[in-house]
């Protein structure tokens, strides 16, 4: 049997090619998936490393908060890391010597005034030279380090982004006024946030001080230790010799470098888990292709089968013998998998340093023994399990009675337990829906969509003969026989067919969902924008820092502007607990034309009174209504009370608490800034306001004017580029499924050998039989497309009802165009699938066809 099993693989190479495939490209993802995240996350760490080779103790200084970031109000008092503590240290037995670091985010502008960088990962640091002038930590190029509070050095790559040169003028920003600085030098840096696309600008020690935190004080100080010290006793010795306090910090390099290793190996982890889930996907697609494939196999070699349970096989080697075969498909399309899934590492990390630009660390491939287990292991067990029931049916082929027929229809009694089982799952995933979408559960929705999914791939022959009935009509109108005949061999076998348009079903439901509730969350957050925001132009810094208050100054005096107001959001403690709230400071005057107020009850005017609206459901929560009195601690110390003037509908433009910045302001602790600057126009949003303040911030690039345009377009960037990603993921089970419908119609097509001979026979021309397969494989897939489409929308509509916490007034939005661009896609891959098959059948002999068995 086992020589049996190994003659029947090399027997059938080209009815097993496009299993081999799919299998092979499911395994490729997963091997692909798990080089890449290895290859990442070795990368990483050993990047990580570099920054604390000379490194054996930090000191860090939590209460020294950088000016601009310090949203939550605390104050930087208690012990300091000064120079004389930088001294101590580096006089310490064991210590080679002491770095002071200071850092911060500095925006660079390109010679365009466009921010160079990401916004988040725009870094400032001190340049420490040494006794020959040079920073080790930070390698020179070209050039020199800055000296005084008028030069800079720029790493070597934002330079080039910018297109600068040693000896120019760049524009810098911090947290204050643009700054135009000699460029003396650019340098090489290790550190990921610039590695990975970040910039990074270094001043002298003294400057970057008064730009990030106060003269003479350090936000860390790294010890380097002598040759053979050990670091903890050096450790010891350092908590001895700073300032002792709550906000100091002692750690080991070693121990850095540990959680830095955890941070990334979680990262990376989420990743992989991430990506083998799409894996997973195009696996479960493989596995309706690889049993379509085996169920056809062993209906064509019914005969064969049935001889050899009449000369003695039993049924488990005839099971044996189906499983051995798959066995033998899945490990060689495995092995290539893994071969293949190698490149794709290789090929994606290219992609990412290339054009993409993700700039990645780069580093050796890494191929772990767990992901040669781990690929070979999956793909091997997805194509037995999938081979299993094919399996079992073949051993119930009985010896004299399979000998008469060539195929053995399934029973009624089966498509009836079948149908059964499926309208049960098909009930209890309708349910969960309702259930989760009605409770808001996003679990039980997804278990519903799982269920409602296998419900109806368990249905699919059953839905196969309706649904393809309705494409009879137009079939036989426009290709006569060619279509009348295709519509019968669509549905002459509702198992076959169920099992090659659920392939491409799966890739279809997720691609709609994915579409339909892209397209809602977009139009609920332009609804939300509009309605908001009665402000032009909204100015705000890109990292999400905090601007300056003397920006809301230049603003006010920028030509044009007719109404504008701060939003300033500070941490209040209310209540016996000390519980913390976020209490919005605004400007009472002039926020109503900038912002929507939608006031439920109490004084329309509570703010110009000097008093608190609040949310009505927040209100309830914390026992507050009109009149009530809050007491609050503000961050700079000091005790209040605050009272509700009016409560405010949920869908306001502002929510929680908001009282007049008035109010607010005084309290806010020493360097906190500001959220945003709402500003009205004389003339509305129009390029000549959006110019002025630009120009009244100083062209600063860190600080963004946004109206309600760029807001929403903004918005739709960050769904859309979601949705790519997810296209991107989901496009290697499409292709699958491609394969699959190409394997059923090339298998249909020889399994049909006699049939299409005959109709040549009688007839029929080689244009006729290859329109009748392109047809049949087109009703096959618009079959598929059709049942996705509409599975996609209801799972979209349950998953958006849960959403409506999130987003108010979000509704179900189907995007008509792309739901038509889906089953058109679905049409292409039917016809494109059947174009091999189709010749393939047109050019069959008549004669030798006829005399086929």
């Amino acid at each position: 049997m086992y020589r049996t099993a190994l003659r029947n693989v090399l027997a059938h190479k080209g009815r097993l090619l496009m299993t081999a495939l799919a299998v092979m490209l499911g395994t490729a993802f997963v091997a692909g998936t798990l080089v890449f995240t290895d290859t990442l996350g070795n990368a990483l760490r050993s990047q990580s490393a570099k920054s604390y080779t000379d490194i054996a103790v930090t000191v860090s200084d939590r209460g020294a908060v950088g000016k601009g970031y310090d949203h939550g109000g605390r104050t930087a008092g208690g012990p300091a890391l000064t120079e004389d503590t930088r001294k101590a240290l580096a006089a310490l037995p064991g210590a080679a010597e002491a770095r002071g670091v200071v850092s911060g985010f500095a925006g660079i502008a390109d010679r365009k005034g466009a921010l160079i960088g990401n916004g988040f990962s725009t870094t400032g640091t001190n340049y420490v030279p040494g006794a020959d002038g040079t920073d080790p930590r930070y390698p020179l190029v070209e050039g020199q380090g800055p000296k005084n509070a008028k030069e800079i050095a720029l790493d070597r790559k934002t330079a080039e982004k910018g297109g600068y040169r040693v000896g120019d003028t760049v524009r810098v920003a911090v947290n204050g006024p643009v700054m135009e600085l000699k460029l003396t030098g650019t340098l090489r840096t290790n550190d990921p946030r610039v590695v990975s696309g970040g910039s990074l600008a270094a001043f002298d020690t003294a400057t970057a001080q008064q730009l990030y935190l106060s003269p003479g004080r350090f936000a860390e100080i790294d010890v380097k230790g002598k040759p053979g010290a050990d670091d903890t006793a050096l450790l010891t010795a350092v908590k001895q010799a700073v300032p002792q306090g709550e906000a100091i910090e002692a750690r080991t390099g070693r121990d850095l470098a540990a959680e830095q290793d955890r941070m990334i190996e979680a990262g990376t982890k989420g990743m992989s888990s991430a990506l083998l889930v799409f894996a997973g996907i195009a696996l479960f697609v493989g596995v309706f292709i690889i049993a379509n494939t085996f169920t056809m196999l062993v209906a064509q070699r019914t005969r064969e089968l049935a001889l050899l349970r009449a000369v003695g096989a039993s049924r488990k080697q005839i099971t044996r013998s189906v499983l051995l075969e798959a066995l033998a498909v899945g490990l060689s399309a495995s092995v290539a998998g893994l071969v293949a899934g190698v490149g794709i590492a290789a090929g994606l990390r290219a992609l990412l340093n290339g054009p993409l630009e993700a700039n990645l660390p780069d580093g050796p491939l890494v191929i772990g023994p767990s992901t040669v287990l781990t690929a070979i292991g999956v793909g091997v067990a997805v194509t037995v399990l999938a081979a299993w029931l094919p399996a079992r049916r073949a051993s119930r082929i009985a010896p004299v009675a399979a000998m008469s027929s060539v195929e053995q229809p399934a029973t009624q009694k089966s498509l009836r337990v079948r149908n059964a089982i499926g309208l049960l799952f098909a009930a209890a995933g309708v349910g969960g829906l309702l259930a989760g979408s009605a409770d808001k559960e996003v679990k039980l929705v997804g278990l519903g969509a799982g269920a409602l999914l296998i419900g109806v791939f368990v249905l699919t022959p059953l839905l196969s003969r309706p649904l393809i009935a309705l494409f009879a009509p137009l079939l036989r109108k426009l290709y006569g026989t060619p279509g009348k005949l295709a519509r019968e061999n669509a549905v002459r076998n509702p198992r076959r067919t169920a099992a090659t348009a659920s392939a491409l079903t799966i890739g279809v439901t997720l691609i709609t969902a994915l579409t339909v509730v892209g397209a809602s969350v977009n139009k609920a957050v332009d609804e939300a924008t509009a309605s908001d925001l009665k402000a032009d132009y909204t100015v705000a810094m890109q990292n999400f820092s905090m601007l300056s208050p003397e920006v809301a100054t230049q603003i006010a005096r920028a030509p044009g502007v007719t109404a504008m107001s701060v939003v300033r959001h500070v941490p209040v403690e209310t209540g016996a607990d000390g519980d913390t709230e976020w209490l919005t400071g605004v400007d009472a005057n002039t926020i109503d034309r900038l912002a929507t107020l939608k006031v439920k009850e109490g004084a329309a005017d509570a703010l110009q009174q000097g008093k608190l609206l609040i949310t009505a459901g927040r209100a309830q929560s914390i026992g507050l209504k009109v009149g009530s009195t809050l007491a609050v601690t503000y961050p700079d110390g000091t005790q209040g009370s605050l009272v509700v003037g009016g409560l405010l509908e949920a869908d306001s433009g502002l929510t929680g608490l908001v009282a007049p910045d008035a109010v607010v302001g005084p309290h806010a602790s020493a360097g906190t800034g500001l959220d945003k600057v709402l500003v009205k126009g004389a003339n509305g949003a129009d390029a000549k306001l959006k110019q002025a303040l630009r120009d009244a911030t100083g062209g600063n690039p860190l600080i963004a004017v946004k109206g309600e345009k760029d807001v929403k377009a903004e918005n739709r960037q960050m769904v859309t580029a979601v949705l790519t990603i997810m296209y991107g993921l989901l496009g290697m089970s499409v292709v699958i499924a491609v394969l699959g419908v190409v394997n059923t119609m090339a298998m249909s097509v020889f399994e049909r050998r006699r049939e299409i001979g005959m109709l040549r026979a009688i007839g029929l021309d080689r244009r006729g039989i290859g329109r009748m397969v392109r047809l049949e494989s087109l009703v096959i897939a618009l079959f598929g497309g059709v049942v996705g489409v509409l599975l996609g929308i209801v799972t979209a509509w349950a998953g958006i009802r849960t959403l409506t916490d999130s987003f108010r007034n979000i509704t179900t939005v189907i995007p008509p165009v792309q739901v038509l661009v889906f089953l058109l896609a679905a049409a292409l891959i039917g016809l494109l699938a059947a174009l091999w098959p189709a010749r393939r059948a047109a050019r069959t002999d008549i004669l030798s066809a006829i005399k086929s068995e």
